[in-house]
């Protein structure tokens, strides 16, 4: 990729130094930082903010290789290196805005290959992370992986079925010039090929389409809903799972969206008057063992519980997250996976669906989990994920569970197993 150079100056340079000696700590989620930062300097302009924004996050998906160029791991270096490594400006045009010495390691860093970097820096994974992917993972797949989660995230749309068709959504968008295609898996996702300020387009506002990753939206199409049924959402978050539960069912049964945050929910609400969706139920519960998950018990037809995980599959939009998690808080959210899990799994009536799933990359997260549930809970059997898509003639087949990889599928990294309580 390659700059234009014709803005560039010291006072950009040096907002984008300013930003990033405030992110860099990763206290709190970047994208939150950030936000902070531009509401703490108004007077950056648009054309500032997205030059600060993108070097920001080029900085924290090139870390590892743009650590080892610089002379240290300060903002400046950082930022400077990014440009000439990753953003193709050239020493000759960086020059006058360059202080004493900045010139020569520059070059230096400049006329290193990337062929000589070590695979941490290759794949910009951190130590913690490269030593739990080589555990199941050849060294060409772990690059791979790691060189597709350094690219942007595309702006994917999910289609709510109960306003407009995926055709006639993608025929609006197309007649004002906004370009995209049909997702290869999901039957209701559209993938525009730019990043449109969606949220004020008259589809949005209307409710015929949501933003979602396509890997979110086959999750529900793992769960399956049918109309009448009694459906519960276990960790809905904003709700953007729950909304095509309630579409897949046609607003009809009953679809419990259950949270431990007020704040989630105040959005999911938001978005279900968008949606036209009368079947859905927000409840904050105060954990895992609320007393209304209590009341369903037996109750319940599906479940779908999209745990709290690491998010290690979505360092295409959040690269922060390599760096803010680790392999004590991976040990941690195990813990807190099983509980849920096994406390979700008691909502169910015998004949029961339970889908498990996690944007997470790893092992522990996503098959230990449910190996270790299922060894405690002989009453759950698991179903063929690949089956169920295939029953809803969705063409992709990843076996036994659903594990969906950036570098393989164009999605997210997903993990999702399908199970059945017996009796």
């Amino acid at each position: 990729m390659s700059r234009d150079t014709s803005e560039l100056s010291p006072a950009r340079i040096d907002a984008a130094v300013t930003a990033l000696r405030q992110v860099l700590p990763l206290a709190h989620p970047a994208d939150a930082l950030l936000r902070r930062h531009f509401q703490d300097h108004p007077k950056l302009g648009a054309k500032d903010r997205a030059f600060v924004a993108e070097t920001v996050f080029g900085v924290l998906r090139h870390r590892m290789t743009l650590e080892r160029l610089a002379p240290r791991a300060a903002p400046r270096p950082l930022v400077l290196a990014y440009l000439l490594r990753f953003q193709g400006i050239n020493l000759r045009a960086l020059a006058p805005l360059l202080k004493e010495g900045e010139a020569d390691w520059l070059a230096a860093a400049k006329a290193i290959p990337a062929d000589a970097l070590p695979l941490e820096a290759r794949a910009e994974f951190p130590a913690w992370l490269l030593e739990k992917l080589r555990g199941f993972m050849e060294e060409a797949d772990i690059l791979a992986l790691g060189r597709a989660l350094q690219s942007g995230a595309p702006l994917d749309l999910r289609v709510n079925p109960l306003r407009a068709s995926r055709d006639e959504a993608l025929a609006a968008l197309r007649a004002e010039g906004i370009d995209g295609e049909l997702t290869p898996y999901s039957p209701v996702g559209i993938r525009l090929k730019a990043k449109p300020a969606i949220n004020r387009h008259p589809l949005f506002l209307e409710g015929k389409v949501e933003v979602q990753d396509e890997g979110s939206q086959l999750l529900g199409y793992l769960v399956a809903p049918r109309r009448r049924e009694m459906v519960a959402d276990f960790c809905a978050g904003a709700g953007g799972k729950t909304l095509l539960l309630g579409a897949l069912m046609h607003s009809e049964g009953r679809l419990y969206a259950f949270d431990v945050s007020d704040k989630r929910l105040a959005n999911l609400r938001t978005r279900l008057k968008r949606s036209g969706l009368s079947n859905v139920h927000p409840e904050r519960i105060a954990g895992e063992n609320d007393t209304r998950i209590k009341r369903l018990a037996g109750k319940i037809d599906r479940v779908l519980v999209d745990a709290p995980c690491s998010g290690l599959g979505t360092l295409r939009r959040n690269p922060d997250l390599k760096w803010r998690q680790s392999a004590q808080s991976v040990e941690e959210l195990t813990r807190k996976q099983a509980a849920i899990l096994a406390s979700a799994s008691r909502l169910l009536k015998p004949g029961g669906r339970l889908v498990y799933a996690t944007c997470s990359l790893l092992p522990e997260e996503n098959q230990g989990i449910v190996a270790a549930f299922l060894a405690a809970h002989p009453d759950f059997a698991e179903v063929s994920c690949a089956g169920i898509l295939a029953q809803q003639k969705i063409p992709l087949d990843t076996g036994r569970h659903l594990e969906l990889l950036p570098h393989r599928h164009g999605t997210d990294g997903f993990f999702a197993a399908a199970m059945e309580r017996k009796r």
